[in-house]
């Protein structure tokens, strides 16, 4: 057995007809992250809106699903995981419309805002859903559900840059109308799951930030959560790419975070340990960003570095996500929702500050900022080393139980 055991032969997709439902849900959820990315300097032009104007997009859509987090639990708690996932997934598609039929940005904006209530309600559910129905154990529901994420992230931008290349409405209903279809396979394939024995308050996923482990994990995800929407929510303008270009561009780096969530993590982490992995790969990216912050006036490295960033995204990811499910004693859909308004904040507020910073000095600064708060998550993870090591004993349990059960002995998971 390797020194930082993971469940490298479990497989994650030996799964029910239900959590591919939730999976392929996820995917359609998760394209509308990158869906955006090639149609906004269509729209900036289309309807006269700044750059900073137009990065509300994401500014709005993801503050606004930070804040949601906190009532995701509160709502599961008293209708059901299946009810929030159909009540997010209905949110979804009508917001989702409605942006399309926008006349202006301002509209756009504010529909992107309800948008993002339905995705919190969405993607906090999901997780716990896919993690409470998945055979094979806790890691490979995470990298399932990882997978999904990664390819609904490759396939936003191709579909937002084919759609984008006739109209830029287009991407909007056409995530209306597969959000529709999984709506419905949600419906169809999706039991009702038993109902908390307790219900949640909304205070606390912010009670569970008093968990060090769990707050200096969600601070790190801030930092990375601040690089990663600079780069998503501003490189385009530097990359003087139509629609369709653009949609390849993201494809690629889509398809690098796929291929890096569902198998360099578990190899990864399976060899330094979560802490060294983390360590590396938040250096790494930050490397990646100070190379677009240098040469963010030359489109053919911004095109580079913005597609290699995929091999870092995907890797944090994984390992974040399964870290912060154990790193802590706190019930995971509480820890969900805490981790997720954390992290969600710092992706909302970059894009729209690295607006405000090109009109104010020039299109280098938002980029070298970005590195700096990567260089900071560093700081702030060795903060909590200790919490990684116990995060780690408890995911070895856990891989340890899921081969049990799959070898058809009797052994006890640890507690979720």
């Amino acid at each position: 057995m390797s020194a930082h055991p993971t469940p490298g032969n479990v497989s994650p997709f030996k799964q029910p007809k239900a959590v591919f439902a939730v999976a392929f849900a996820c995917i359609v959820s998760f394209m509308g992250i990158g869906l955006v990315d090639p149609i906004l300097p269509a729209i900036s032009h289309q309807l006269n809106a700044t750059p900073s104007q137009v990065t509300l997009l994401f500014t709005s859509y993801l503050v606004v699903t930070a804040v949601a987090m906190l009532i995701t639990g509160w709502v599961s708690s008293r209708i059901g995981a299946k009810n929030t996932l159909l009540g997010g997934l209905a949110l979804i598609v009508v917001f989702s419309a409605l942006a399309g039929a926008s006349p202006g940005i301002g509209a756009i904006v504010g529909f992107r805002a309800g948008w993002g209530v339905g995705n919190a309600l969405f993607i906090a559910t999901s997780l716990a859903v896919i993690i409470a129905s998945a055979t094979g154990g806790f890691a490979g529901a995470i990298i399932l559900y990882e997978a999904a994420l990664g390819l609904g992230i490759a396939v936003g931008p191709l579909l937002g840059g084919l759609l984008g290349n006739v109209s830029w409405r287009g991407p909007f209903f056409g995530v209306a109308a597969l959000m529709a279809i999984a709506m419905l396979a949600t419906a169809v394939l999706v039991r009702p799951m038993p109902r908390p024995a307790r219900k949640t308050s909304i205070v606390e996923p912010l009670r569970a930030l008093r968990h060090r482990g769990l707050l200096t994990m969600s601070l790190t995800a801030l930092c990375y959560n601040w690089a990663f929407f600079t780069v998503l929510g501003y490189a385009p303008f530097l990359m003087n790419l139509q629609a369709i270009q653009l949609g390849f561009v993201f494809t690629g780096w889509g398809v690098l975070v796929a291929i890096f969530a569902v198998f360099g993590a578990p190899w990864l982490q399976s060899r330094l340990g979560i802490a060294r992995t983390l360590y590396a790969n938040l250096a790494l990216f930050a490397v990646t960003v100070l190379v677009i912050a240098i040469w963010a006036t030359h489109p053919s490295v911004v095109v580079v570095a913005v597609i290699l960033a995929g091999v870092f995204i995907g890797v944090n990811n994984t390992v974040t996500t399964q870290a912060v499910m154990t790193v802590s004693s706190v019930e995971r859909p509480i820890a969900s929702a805490a981790y997720g308004f954390v992290r969600f904040i710092g992706g909302g507020l970059a894009p729209f500050v690295a607006g405000k910073l090109v009109e104010l000095t020039n299109v280098h600064v938002p980029f070298y900022v970005g590195a700096a708060t990567l260089v900071l998550g560093i700081g702030v993870l060795a903060t909590a080393h200790g919490h990684l090591l116990h995060s780690e004993r408890v995911q070895a349990g856990e891989a340890t139980g899921a081969a049990g059960q799959e070898d058809g002995l009797v052994v006890d998971a640890a507690p979720a």
